[in-house]
């Protein structure tokens, strides 16, 4: 249980993700144009952040989060084919890759200056004692 604990929201976020692309109509409606982009890349960025704290958690490459991300965004839109009402888009696709490769680049980022940060301070631990 302790390999999958930080795998466990990612796992919930696209449980989510594949429930609502089951149903035939959303239950929010269009506010402006490309909306339904945005709410792809938001949906997937967020997919993103889970898989790279998994990935980081489980001392795997990032390029796994990106790729699972990736992945699981290309079967979303196959499984909509067979929805009624819904259809796959290649452009939901890129939105959703690119809210995948969004975060995780984000991620990876937040964690090299966080490591800097860290390391730094125990370079000057000396200067506080």
């Amino acid at each position: 249980m302790r390999r999958l604990r930080p795998w466990l929201p990612a796992l919930a976020w696209a449980g989510l993700i594949f429930y609502l692309s089951s149903r035939s109509t959303l239950p929010v409606e269009p506010r402006f144009p490309y909306f339904d982009k945005v709410a792809h890349f938001s949906a997937y960025a967020i997919l993103g952040a889970l898989l790279a704290f998994a990935t980081d958690r489980s001392r795997l490459p990032m390029a796994l989060a990106v790729g699972l991300g990736v992945l699981y965004g290309a079967s979303d839109e196959v499984h909509q084919v067979f929805v009624p009402g819904r259809s796959p888009d290649v452009l939901d696709w890129a939105a959703d890759a690119a809210g995948v490769l969004t975060a995780c680049l984000l991620y990876t980022r937040w964690r090299s200056r966080r490591a800097a940060a860290r390391a730094a301070g125990a370079d000057a631990s000396f200067l506080r004692a």
